[in-house]
């Protein structure tokens, strides 16, 4: 379990790394290097779900989905300096139950 929550985290932060990078440098006239590595950062994002044991293609990118919403929701705060308010972290936390119930509720 701790293995698969490290990697749905490093896929988060590669998604939303890759894509901040790429933002700024359309966004913000950043240079274009920032682009090539938002770029690759994003391809990296692409391989480390298939490095996740659970069979089900689907199922990973659901659940990483909600990883995804509190990674967000974190960048937001630390980076955009926007302070999550009561209604973001329910939501955050309606997300992580439903990873959870996906990825780790008994099955037959």
């Amino acid at each position: 379990m701790f293995n698969a929550i490290i990697l749905f985290i490093l896929a988060g932060l590669a998604e939303i790394g890759g894509g901040y990078l790429i933002w700024l440098w359309l966004r913000e006239a950043k240079p274009f290097w920032y682009g090539i590595l938002g770029g690759l950062i994003l391809i990296l994002y692409g391989v480390i779900p298939t490095l996740q044991k659970f069979p089900n293609f689907g199922r990973v990118y659901a659940a990483y989905g909600g990883v995804f919403v509190f990674l967000a929701v974190l960048w937001g705060w630390g980076i955009d300096k926007k302070v999550p308010d009561t209604y973001d972290w329910i939501g955050t936390a309606i997300c992580l139950v439903g990873v959870s119930i996906m990825l780790w509720a008994p099955r037959h």
